[in-house]
């Protein structure tokens, strides 16, 4: 707290020294920007590079894509990106459960699932940040506490299978983090501080500095709480350091990311667990060299993640503490090379080349000696891939995606990934897209070889998706700054070979038994009605044929925002039906609530902005993990500051 308190009024003195410089830089407006639409998952002229590793329209792209801009992830004042990317995506639903932190291991919250495929965690949904996978080398899955707020500019997703590009885990979608950078020379710096209930405190600072062909963004936070239950502390520090040079024709930048995070995990309310304790250190370093010319574009990249994990597992009540520390160090590493062609009107033909590595060790060691009493695993797989990317505007009304993706693992050998789209550009900003694509998901070292029931004869598992949507862009009334977006999808998917642990020989055993058919409908909306007023929402239903935990039946999110003068003012409420919470055969369990959350701020001064956030303002009580029930109404209060 004494920390806070000297950063608090650190953050002040600088800020008064800034405003009393002459050559002072402008500052961008968070919550005033009359540039953006407030809470638009769709704009006009809307550009993303996930998908094609080009910035193109999204209505040339066949996939469906959710987008979130830097204002939506700001104006929400969260540190971590993932609670407002699951308010304005359809079809996505994230695990928590407390106030702050998900952690990992036993109990661990942050498991992503799009359209009912993610794993259990997060297996099946991949998470990039700046097109790298990002994703533990031993047990496969993302690691929730890494992808911090600050350091994005925006958040694109693809609702759907995306393995022709970007491979393994890719099986339900893409979640991919594009980091933040100063466009015009100057200097920018951004703090928050914030505190609510249950001892919360959250923190961040950022600067970003641009000079010519130079340009640097550095990122620090520090986040804690209590939280609402005892043992259910969580204490983190990050930071994020990008540097970048810009040529004529070339980029060529690097960054690095380091977060330490310390969770305690109480276990489930019948089943009280001591000392369940989490030391984790994530680290991400890459550096990429860009090209940028009239007829070719494409990149040049390296990456290297790391893990350092100490976990007690803890013991229940009655029982005897255990005398070990289970430990881990993993990590994955890879190369990238693709060049985007542009041989006609309206064409891009991508080639690309992926190689990856990944493992590590694990073993339990005495807690009083540090000697090893278990070796657990000691392993490394390669992974390397080609592909081919085709996308041709034909006509005016017509694009057409061709793509076809070849990946070969070092255990599970080769695996073909087709997928193909159609876009047709209508009257009136209209258009009707419809795609078939393939995803798949290789078995990861835990499956494989680690911890009973572990299976090294195991392979990928697979699906297909088919899907159409429509969407439309409508113009309303140029005067005031009115339009209206709005779109619709329906898909199905069915898969095999996923993987499940059943009985063989009397032993449990993982194996590829299970199935996937799922089909759905997911729209979104939004009216961006004047200056002052927005309103939007989203909806999706899920059908499964064979039901998963954390993959709501209907998931409905209504928010709006209004603006004026200096003041800022937003609401959102969220329907979760029909969320299973177990599936185990006999002892099915499901959840159904409504979340209501409010916020409001006020802009002081140019520089200074203060906030508060009501969350679950209705008071319910309902789990989103079994055993694991989430806060009740929640408040915080903070300043941003920005100079």
């Amino acid at each position: 707290m004494k920390k806070n308190i000297v950063l608090f009024f650190s953050l002040l003195f600088a800020l008064n020294v800034v405003a009393q410089q002459d050559n002072a830089v402008e500052s961008d407006s968070t919550f005033y920007d009359d540039e953006v639409c407030l809470d638009c998952n769709v704009r006009i002229d809307e550009v993303v590079v996930t998908g094609t590793f080009e910035g193109v329209d999204v209505r040339h792209l066949p996939m469906t894509i959710s987008r979130i801009n830097r204002v939506q992830l700001e104006n929400n004042f969260q540190q971590s990106i993932l609670p407002t990317v699951a308010e304005k995506t359809p079809g996505l639903f994230i695990t928590s459960r407390g106030i702050l932190g998900y952690g990992v291991s036993t109990g661990a919250a942050g498991g992503i699932k799009m359209r009912g495929i993610g794993g259990d965690p997060s297996t099946g949904m991949l998470v990039l940040i700046d097109g790298h996978p990002q994703y533990m080398g031993l047990m496969g899955h993302s690691v929730a506490d890494v992808y911090q707020a600050m350091l994005a500019e925006r958040v694109e997703i693809i609702r759907g299978p995306s393995s022709v590009l970007y491979g393994s885990n890719a099986m339900g979608g893409v979640m991919n983090i594009i980091t933040r950078r100063m466009q015009d020379d100057g200097v920018k710096t951004h703090a928050r501080l914030s505190s609510g209930m249950y001892g919360t405190i959250e923190s961040e600072i950022s600067n970003m500095a641009r000079k010519g062909g130079f340009n640097s963004m550095v990122v620090a936070s520090y986040n804690r709480t209590d939280g609402h239950r005892p043992d259910m502390g969580f204490e983190q520090f990050g930071g994020y350091l990008k540097l970048g040079y810009d040529f004529d024709h070339w980029k060529i930048w690097a960054d690095a990311q380091v977060t330490h995070f310390n969770s305690e995990n109480p276990g489930p309310i019948d089943a009280h667990l001591n000392d369940n304790d989490s030391h984790i250190t994530r680290g991400v370093a890459s550096i990429a060299l860009e090209n940028h010319y009239d007829k070719m574009s494409g990149s040049l990249s390296a990456f290297y993640n790391y893990g350092f994990h100490k976990i007690d597992d803890g013991y229940k009540d009655g029982a005897s503490p255990l005398n070990y520390f289970f430990h881990s160090k993993d990590y994955m590493m890879g190369a990238s090379l693709r060049e985007n062609f542009f041989f006609f009107k309206g064409n891009i033909t991508t080639f690309g080349v992926d190689y990856q590595r990944f493992g590590g060790k694990a073993w339990n060691a005495d807690k009083k000696t540090d000697k090893v009493t278990k070796d657990i695993a000691d392993k490394s797989l390669d992974e390397v891939a080609g592909y081919i990317n085709f996308q041709q505007d034909v006509v005016d009304w017509f694009s057409l995606n061709a793509a076809i993706r070849v990946d070969y693992h070092t255990v599970v050998g080769l695996e073909w990934i087709p997928q193909g789209g159609l876009a047709f550009h209508l009257p009136k900003e209209a258009d009707i897209k419809a795609m078939v694509s393939k995803g798949f998901r290789n078995p990861t070292i835990k499956e494989m070889y680690m911890f009973p029931p572990q299976n090294p004869d195991l392979k990928p598992e697979r699906l297909m998706n088919y899907e159409v949507s429509f969407s439309q862009k409508l113009v309303l009334g140029k005067q005031y700054n009115r339009f209206l977006n709005y779109g619709v999808n329906v898909y199905y998917m069915n898969g095999n070979n996923v993987i499940t642990t059943e009985m063989v020989d009397g032993k449990k055993k993982n194996v590829n038994s299970g199935a996937i058919e799922n089909y759905g409908v997911e729209a979104d909306v939004n009216f961006h009605i004047n200056e002052h007023w927005n309103v939007n929402a989203n909806y999706s239903w899920l059908n499964m044929e064979n039901p998963v935990v954390s993959a709501p039946e209907h998931k409905l999110y209504v928010g709006g925002t209004f603006k004026y003068n200096r003041w800022y003012v937003s609401t959102g409420i969220q329907y979760i039906n029909g969320l299973y919470t177990s599936v185990v055969k006999g002892k099915e369990k499901q959840e159904d609530f409504v979340l209501w959350d409010a916020k409001a701020s006020f802009q002081a001064c140019k520089q200074l902005t203060v906030f508060i956030k009501g969350e679950n303002l209705l008071g319910q009580r309902y789990e989103i993990m079994e055993g694991f029930p989430m806060p009740r109404a929640t408040v915080k209060a903070g300043v941003d500051v920005k100079f």
